[in-house]
């Protein structure tokens, strides 16, 4: 099996990325207002700090919401929804726990690579179900797209129905979720690119609009 850097796909990805942002790099700083930002207990509350009219969500023109989130000493989940109220189109958990991927946040960008190995092209991308993922060049292990959204991951969806930018802690779902310490998020607005019907790259906008996309997520089905 080709490995992330030898993938050519993902290897077009990257380069297309690094060329359309090369003279877009500066200030930017989505991570640092994430880690600015006070630690809530309802997505409600979000909403307020944010500025958000009652009932609206705050998603402008054709951005997409990107949610990261997991208990902190469990696996951390991927959702990608059209807006913060449609059901996410595409919902996985990956092969990595929460609290490493709170370190490569820390550490600056964030790179995640989705990589399909189906031959056959008669689904969207976004409708494979096995996937290959990789953080920052290092493959963590291997996903399936979710077909069915858990409770859990309704109730997650639920209270972010009127949040596009943000990051914080969510009441859980029942006591016994408590074991596995607090219930994170991270949610921004996205940029969708479609370089083909084989590959998809998103990439987190930064609030002013300046500097190189703090967290992309690059999607690839092999040839």
């Amino acid at each position: 099996m080709p490995s992330l850097v030898e993938s050519p796909g993902v290897v077009s990805l990257l380069r297309h990325a690094a060329e359309e942002r090369r003279s877009k790099r500066g200030g930017g700083g989505v991570f640092r207002m994430f880690k600015l930002l006070p630690m809530l207990t309802s997505g409600c509350k979000m909403v307020a700090l944010l500025g958000s009219r009652p009932g609206k969500a705050m998603l402008a023109d054709k951005a997409i919401a990107v949610t990261l989130f997991g208990y902190r000493r469990g696996k951390i989940s991927l959702a990608i929804q059209e807006d913060p109220r449609s059901p996410p189109f595409f919902l996985i958990e990956l092969p990595m726990h929460t609290s490493f991927l709170h370190k490569e946040i820390d550490s600056g960008l964030v790179k995640l690579a989705l990589e399909s190995e189906t031959r056959t092209h008669r689904k969207k991308l976004v409708e494979e179900y096995v996937w290959a993922v990789y953080c920052n060049g290092r493959k963590s292990g291997y996903s399936i797209r979710r077909k069915d959204v858990t409770d859990e991951e309704r109730h997650v969806m639920q209270l972010l129905r009127g949040v596009s930018m943000g990051a914080g802690v969510l009441p859980c779902l029942s006591e016994k979720d408590t074991a596995d310490g607090e219930l994170t998020y991270m949610r921004g607005r996205f940029e969708r690119v479609v370089g083909s019907k084989d590959s998809e790259s998103f990439y987190m906008i930064n609030p002013d609009g300046s500097g190189e996309a703090e967290l992309s997520i690059f999607m690839v089905r092999l040839k």
